[in-house]
This record gives structure tokens, sequence and C-alpha cells, in this order.
């Protein structure tokens, strides 16, 4: 007989060219002969299917053909799928949003060429919210994606796409990127590893160049430390920036001992949820126990933080609302979700104040700079609430309370976007009493990817990270 558990919880994980290999041991195992590309890539494809009825992650699908498939690179035959906000040739970038009409991109993002030098096969793209405004992915007129541990939950936003079909061993790795937790916040609730590198870590897209503060970076979703320190490799063998420290292949844990600090509530006044209290404690108990020194840490945001962060998002979504037409001809800002006309709707009514808030906000890496004095790392939760259920944060919820409940669930992650700084969101050893996965931060100084790995490492070789497979 079936249990419920069984009939909410989804994973493609079986006796195939995958198996259970996360994005290295499959490049390995192809390197090796032991499995060969094309058939990595046709299993990855027959995975897709059997999860993609109940999940709704894919965007768009790409046909393979064996000559397509890259022989050089860290993770050469390795299939992935790229998130629908980014160029990828040949395909329409349709941002999430049913305001246009898509066009077949005429060349590969910038991005999309650096995760390609990798060697990785790509089958398409994974759906987001539109324009990746919502911390869940969730739409005005289709399906929502939903969490492969519980499909009444929500897989996170905005790369919910890729982080549920990674966390249904559907692929091992998928792009996401970051403007405000986009990629940690999926990870959290997807129970993965999800690394919002420093801004300038990994080459930047056009878009994010022109605007005021650059808010957004890319990267990946994984199962593993290991895939995401090898990733951050791989895209920096195609490109390094020179004002920050090289960081090479992380291959494990380091011996030095650090200083982290830890908050369970955030800066501005948001409380966490019991299950998110518990995992940043349990976590801390386990740095403490590999001989981390691990003590509380205030960080002095300004009180105007979350509303200037607030009015900074609804520039954005004025900004996509009123050059729409650059993405389609048929562009039409009314077509736009409920939660993108809010936030323009909202900045409309406090477009005087864009000086100031850009100031302010410039400003925050000054109190994150001094939060971090005598200490390496900052501890924290992802969210302030573990996975919400399906429907909770949709963009059909008139904008007043919809607002009110994603600051009350997005409370830690912005913070890292506007100072630049690099984060890490991995699973904690617990679960909520529905079994969903709990994540938690570890944030650091502008370049400090190698410290955030080498800590993620041991946590995860101190308690390894549950897989959906196993329960």
């Amino acid at each position: 007989m079936t249990t419920f558990e069984e009939r909410t919880r989804v994973h493609a994980f079986r006796d195939d060219a995958l198996g259970d290999h996360d994005a290295v041991g499959l490049a390995a195992a192809i390197r090796r002969g032991e499995v060969g590309a094309a058939e990595a890539a046709r299993d990855a494809a027959a995975r897709v299917r059997m999860v993609e009825a109940r999940l709704n992650a894919v965007r768009t699908y790409v046909d393979v053909p064996a000559a397509a498939i890259r022989a050089g690179g860290a993770f050469a035959g390795v299939p992935t799928f790229v998130k629908d906000n980014i160029d990828y040739l040949g395909l329409p970038t349709g941002h999430g949003s049913a305001a246009f009409t898509p066009r077949p991109a005429q060349r590969h993002a910038p991005f999309a060429r650096q995760f390609l030098s990798s060697g990785v096969t790509v089958l398409g793209k994974t759906r987001l919210p539109e324009f990746g405004f919502s911390p869940t992915t969730e739409f005005e007129g289709a399906e929502p994606v939903r969490n492969p541990w519980n499909t009444g939950y929500s897989a996170g936003g905005s790369s919910g796409g890729s982080a549920a079909l990674v966390a249904a061993g559907a692929v091992p790795i998928a792009h996401a990127n970051d403007g405000g937790g986009s990629i940690r916040i999926p990870a959290a609730c997807c129970g993965l590893v999800g690394l919002k590198p420093t801004r300038g870590r990994v080459v930047a897209n056009a878009e994010s160049r022109r605007l005021p503060l650059d808010i957004v970076s890319d990267g990946i979703v994984s199962r593993s430390v290991r895939d995401t320190a090898a990733f951050l490799a791989a895209a920096e063998r195609y490109w390094r920036n020179p004002k920050l420290p090289p960081l090479g292949l992380v291959e494990g844990p380091s011996e030095r001992r650090l200083r982290i600090g830890f908050l369970v509530d955030s800066p501005n006044g948001v409380h966490a949820d019991t299950a998110t209290r518990a995992a940043v404690t349990e976590t801390v108990a386990t740095l403490d126990r590999l001989g981390h020194t691990v003590e509380p840490v205030e960080l002095d945001l300004d009180a105007r933080f979350t509303d200037d962060f607030l009015t900074y998002w609804g520039l954005l979504s004025f900004l996509i609302g009123s050059t729409g037409r650059t993405l389609g001809a048929d562009f039409d800002r009314h077509r736009m979700d409920g939660l993108s006309r809010g936030l323009r709707d909202t900045y409309l009514e406090n477009w005087r104040r864009t000086p100031g808030v850009l100031r302010r906000l410039r400003r925050t890496r000054e109190a994150y700079a001094a939060a971090f004095r005598g200490f390496d790392l900052i501890l924290s939760p992802v969210l302030a609430h573990t996975a919400p259920p399906i429907g909770h944060l949709s963009p059909t919820i008139p904008y007043p309370t919809l607002i009110e409940r994603i600051l009350a669930y997005v409370a830690f992650t912005p913070i890292d976007n506007v100072v630049g700084t690099p984060s890490i969101s991995v699973p904690a050893p617990s679960a909520t009493e529905d079994g969903l996965p709990v994540g938690v931060m570890l944030s650091g100084r502008p370049g400090s990817e190698r410290t955030l790995l080498e800590a993620a490492f041991a946590l995860e070789a101190e308690q390894p990270f549950r897989c959906i497979q196993d329960l």
C-alpha cells in the first residue's frame, strides 16, 4: 500500500547511467569510459520525463545530438539545465513571464558560455517566477513548480525549476542565479547546496551591469559541496576576475579553526520559526564540536534597509515594464503578474526617494564589515521559516498581503546581494515534521568562497546531507 509520504514525494533515482552520482562523480565515470556521455544525456532526459508531470520544472527542452556533446571540461558530458532568464542560442528566453512572446536567442549569454566551458550538456531551460522577483516559483495562469520532497510545498524561487530537478535526481546540477536569495532560497527548500558568489566572481550579464546597483550573481544548485566547488574552479579557468583573490579547486575541509558569528533572528526584526532556529542551533553545536569558535553576532543594519531594498526591487520592475519591448514586440506591462505590478506601483509612489535609497544601500557594506570584525564567517538561517505550502506566496494574492508574507519569509538573503558578498546555503541535518529540508546559511567577506566551501565541506563530512532517495 502506498503511503501519503510516497504519494507526495517525487524522485527519479534509478539504476541507469546516472545512478546516484553527483556531477563530479558522473564526469569521472564518463572520463573512465564506464558511462557514455550520450547515454548520460539520454538517461537524464528519461528521468526528467519521469518527474516533470508532477514537478512542472521545465520551460523548454533541447534535442541533444551526440555530436553536440562536449568532450572537455571538469563536467564533460554531465547533463544539466539552464534557467530561463539567460540567453541560450536558439532557445526563447521567457523570464517566467506571460507579458510577451519570447524570441529565440541569437547568441549565448556571457554566463552561458562560461557554464558551457565546463563541458556540461544542456538539455533545456528551467522555469522561474516572473522576472525572478518571487521567492516561490508560482504563476497566475500556470501550474506551480512543486517541491519533490513534498509536492504540496514550494520549491522556492526564483531558481525553483532548477532546484526541483536536481533534488529529484533528474540531473546532478543546474544553473541558478541570485538577486535577493534566488540560489540560496530554493537550495534551502529542496535540501541542496547553493552558493551565491562574490559580485564579479563569475562573468556578469549585460543587464545587471547597467543597473545602478548590481545585485545578481550566477551559479548552480547541487547535491554536494564538491560539485559547487568544482563549478567555481571550472568557471575560474574560463575567466578570472583579477580584482578578487584566486580560488582554485577546493577539495575538502581545512584544518584552520574559524571564528564564526551566528544569529537566529534577522537584523530587521523578523523572528525565525522553531524548525529554523533548531537548525541553526544544531549547526552551531556541530561547528563548536569541530573546534571552531562560535559566538552570537549583531548585524546593525539601517532601520530602513527592508524598505529600501523593496523600493529598489520596485525600480527593477518599473524598468522592465518601461523597456519590455526589447524582450518582445508584443510586451504588455498590464499582463505582468500581481507581484510585478505591485512592486512597480509601489515604486511609482516612492520614486523620489531613489537617490537616498541607493546611497543607503551602498552604505550597507559598512555595517556588514563592522559585523565581521573578529569573525571569519557569519551563520544564519536562509529563510525566516521553512518552505511554505503552494499558494501561500502565489502572485494571485492581493499585493499588500503577498508582500507582507514575502518580507516575513525572505529576511536574511538580500544583504549579501546588496553588499556583493558570497553566501552559501547548505542543508541542516534536521527536517520539518513534514520531512521538508531546512537550510542554514554561511556568509563571508568579499572573495572568501574558499573559506565558505571549506566550512561547508566540514559540515557535510560531519553529517552527510539527506538525499530524497534514501527515505
